[in-house]
């Protein structure tokens, strides 16, 4: 199984695929319209984390930039009807740490901001990825997820304010004016102000 590649790129398709030179062997790969607009002209090098997919009919490469995408994408398969394509898309449109930040809190509108994804599918990806995202694989690599992280605080807030009876919209824009690096006792004393101030 292939899980990193650096080459020289030889080639790259509207398709979104690369071939990829490494010691004298040609690797097709098939990455993300964002990533296949960030690399370079031909001839440069690439450092691509792989993800090998084995079908039936086929062994296909997808490349990504970092380890964090390539792990939000393994996890985006793992969830029920989501295949390659519709994973691809995701990442796209929402950088690993915004996917995890969309999960965590429960955040459908970011999720439907993917093409082909509707509020349904959006609700089943929340379900299906929130213990797949928060794989102790996540922690200390720079992604929300970890002990003591953001994400976590703004998880217990959310918690918290569902047990006041508050519903999930009024819970998702009172947290989005908190601030990151905030503790769970100042989240929550953020939240209930901007509450108070909403009614």
């Amino acid at each position: 199984m292939i899980g990193w590649l650096r080459g020289e790129l030889v080639a790259r398709s509207a398709e979104g695929e690369l071939i990829v030179d490494v010691g004298g062997v040609g690797y097709r790969l098939t990455v993300s319209p964002t990533l296949l607009a960030a690399v370079g002209d031909r001839g440069k090098p690439v450092e691509l984390h792989v993800h090998t997919h084995v079908r039936e009919d086929a062994i296909v490469l997808y490349g990504f930039a970092t380890t964090e995408e390539r792990r939000c994408f393994e996890a985006l398969l793992g969830a029920h009807g989501v295949g390659p394509a519709l994973a691809l898309a995701v990442l796209s449109a929402l950088r690993p740490a915004d996917l995890i930040r969309a999960v965590l809190d429960e955040d459908l509108g970011a999720l439907c901001t993917v093409p082909g994804v509707g509020r349904k599918t959006a609700a089943r990806l929340v379900l299906d990825l929130r213990s797949r995202l928060e794989l102790p694989a996540f922690a200390g690599d720079g992604v929300p997820g970890g002990q003591g992280s953001p994400s976590e605080a703004r998880g217990e807030v959310r918690a918290a304010l569902a047990e006041l009876g508050y519903g999930p919209d009024e819970i998702r824009r009172a947290l989005e004016a908190g601030q990151d690096d905030a503790s769970v006792e100042e989240l929550l004393r953020q939240a209930l102000r901007e509450l108070a101030g909403a009614r």
